[in-house]
This record gives C-alpha cells, sequence and structure tokens, in this order.
C-alpha cells in the first residue's frame, strides 16, 4: 500500500491504473498499459524541463534540434530531406522549424547548385552562437539533472533503446 502513495500521500495515478486494469481482468495489458503511460509522463516531464531552458533563447526543442543538427555538419549545412530524416520527422515538420528559424536569421535557405529540387539549410553565425548557448543551458540545466545521478541510466538506455528499435520496426 505505501508503494502508491506518493511523497504528498497521493495515490499515484499511474500505480492506480494499472490496479484498474487488473480489477478489470486486463492482465496480460496492464505491464504494458504501466509502461507506456509511464514513457509519456517521464515524456512530459522532460519536455517540460527542455522549455524551461530554452524559454529564454526563443526556441522550442524542435528548431533546437535543426540548429544544433547543423551546428554538427562540418559546412553547417544540410538538405532540407536530411534534416528530417535525421531528426526523425515529417517533412512538414522541418519546413515549419526551418521557416521560423530564418524568420530570426538563425538559418537560411537556398538551392542545392546540382540538384534544384534540392533545398539546402545554411547555418548562420547568429544560429550557430544560439545553438551552443541553448546546448549550454540544457546541459546544465537538463541533461546533467541530479535525478540521473540517483538513476542506473546504463540499465535503463538498452531498455529503451531496444524498445524505440522494436517500435520503429514495426510502424
Amino acid at each position: 500500500m505505501a508503494a502508491e502513495k506518493t511523497a504528498a500521500n497521493r495515490i499515484d495515478p499511474i500505480e492506480e491504473s494499472r490496479r484498474q486494469w487488473l480489477a478489470h481482468g486486463w492482465d496480460d495489458a496492464a505491464e504494458g498499459m504501466n509502461t507506456v503511460i509511464s514513457v509519456m509522463r517521464v515524456h512530459q516531464l522532460f519536455l517540460a524541463r527542455v522549455d524551461s531552458a530554452l524559454k529564454p533563447f526563443a526556441l522550442t526543442f524542435s528548431r533546437y534540434e535543426v540548429l544544433t543538427l547543423l551546428s554538427f555538419t562540418k559546412s553547417g549545412t544540410l538538405p532540407m530531406s536530411k534534416i528530417s530524416a535525421r531528426l526523425q520527422v515529417h517533412a512538414t515538420s522541418t519546413t515549419n522549424s526551418v521557416d521560423r528559424l530564418e524568420k530570426a536569421g538563425l538559418v537560411e535557405r537556398r538551392s542545392h547548385p546540382d540538384d534544384r529540387r534540392t533545398t539546402l539549410v545554411d547555418l548562420t553565425d547568429a544560429g550557430r552562437e544560439l545553438a551552443a548557448r541553448a546546448t549550454t543551458a540544457l546541459n546544465e540545466q537538463v541533461f546533467t539533472s541530479s535525478v540521473f545521478a540517483r538513476t542506473d541510466l546504463g540499465g535503463l538506455l538498452p531498455h529503451l533503446e531496444s524498445l524505440r528499435t522494436e517500435l520503429e520496426g514495426s510502424a
């Protein structure tokens, strides 16, 4: 019973969902449901922390990812299609992010010199500088969280990678 209570002495909603699944006879689905809901809640919590760290830079995580991906390339340039593929997002999402980044002067679009069907995205100096500052903030405020020090990430990551790979293969 104590495991169901949070620090505020409230019922853990995820554990209560699991209990309800079992009570309704969905025993075979209870662990899967519990896992999905837990991962989705962790996602929400991570996203809130990331959003908070990026807010002073007027960036969303999607736009930050584009800037950082471009900053990792030798030339600071990638085709739109490669940005979508590497970030594993739909082309429409990439277009939206690049539109916003371009309006802010952080990237520039240009035609590929050898393939008129391809649009290249170039990182500007301002974009490179902002990506570096935002990365410092994320590293300090999110990626080196004390929560991680108390968690067996080395044990968790292979399970998440396996689950992600399996889900991507069945999509």
